[in-house]
């Protein structure tokens, strides 16, 4: 038995998401992932009223410039460093300062390491995007070759497929969608692993 949901994502001049390429300074260029999937996290966010302080643009009409600059804003938060954001925890801390200073406090971040069980680990991205929410990823090092582009790399998760036998995810990062096996990535082959950010919404 199928079950499917994909996100409404936003699209940037035509593609999902904001863009790693399109950040000007060198060292966000090259290591402002983490930056960037709070960036998109945000906007999503903003589309619903109750969250539109998280982003300091207008959602309605988004472009790369307005990315641009976001980022900027978004980086003394995450800031690239020499080992990239490597810890879930060092994502948590900033991503909270950062909604700290919007004002915002009815989000509360929690992190899975990708060293969970896979059932909880599955279960974890499922029922997150079954909440309409994107599942920040961070991959570290892994041993399959079709992944190369992933590793030390934080990007989104905005979809699911699953199967009697498979779950697949759909990624979005660099302005691109992929679909992959969740095991495939889960199963990374080294001892350290990333893990997820969950978002859950505060009881009232």
């Amino acid at each position: 038995m199928e079950h499917k949901k994909i996100l409404g994502y936003f699209t940037i001049n035509g593609t999902p998401g904001g863009n790693q390429d399109w950040l000007t300074e060198w060292d966000m260029n090259m290591g402002g992932c983490a930056a960037v999937t709070a960036c998109d996290t945000c906007i999503f966010l903003s589309m619903r009223d109750e969250y539109r302080n998280l982003y300091p643009f207008n959602p309605e009409k988004l472009s790369r410039a307005d990315f641009v600059r976001f980022a900027a804003i978004m980086k003394p938060y995450l800031s690239p460093r020499y080992h990239g954001i490597d810890f879930l925890e060092t994502y948590i801390c900033g991503f909270y300062d950062y909604m700290k200073k919007t004002g915002n406090n009815s989000l509360i971040l929690e992190g899975l390491s990708g060293n969970a069980n896979y059932d909880l680990f599955s279960e974890a991205v499922i029922s997150q995007i079954d909440r309409n929410l994107p599942v920040p990823f961070l991959l570290l090092n892994h041993k399959d070759k079709r992944l190369d582009d992933f590793e030390w790399h934080w990007f989104n998760l905005t979809g699911y497929e699953k199967s009697d036998d498979d779950i697949k995810i759909l990624t979005v990062t660099y302005g691109e969608y992929q679909w992959f096996s969740l095991k495939l990535i889960y199963s990374t082959g080294y001892e350290r692993k990333g893990g997820i950010i969950r978002i859950f919404e505060r009881a009232l």
